[in-house]
């Protein structure tokens, strides 16, 4: 195995080297910005064209990308509305749990050692 920690990167697959400097916060900065331009070129490329849609609204410019990100936020807030609804308290499925054991047989509970907890 390589010691990755120096930034050695000899015996790595080519993949692994290539993405072994992507965690480091300065690349994640570089990937974001880079990822925003992208989106930004495909959104004004849109305004450059002429669509032929079946329907009206898809002649708008840059729409699939306005609702692809309406639709994924609308998402996002049903499900935290329903995680209101069907949220279950954290102790939910623990009488039937297989990890789950008897204090009292396990001898750390009081009474199983008559009043006196275990040292």
């Amino acid at each position: 195995m390589t010691d990755q920690s120096n930034g050695k990167t000899e015996g790595m697959p080519p993949l692994a080297r290539l993405l072994s400097g992507i965690d480091k916060p300065r690349n994640v900065a570089r990937l974001f910005y880079l990822l925003l331009a992208v989106c930004v070129a495909l959104g004004l490329a849109d305004f450059f064209y002429s669509k032929h849609g079946y329907f009206a609204v898809e002649e708008f410019p840059a729409i699939y990308g306005l609702f692809g990100f309406v639709v994924y936020a609308a998402v996002i807030f049903l499900a935290k509305g329903l995680r209101l609804i069907i949220k279950r308290p954290e102790n939910y499925y623990e009488p039937f749990a297989i990890d789950t054991e008897d204090e009292r047989a396990a001898g750390s509970a009081p009474e199983a050692t008559g009043g006196k907890p275990n040292a």
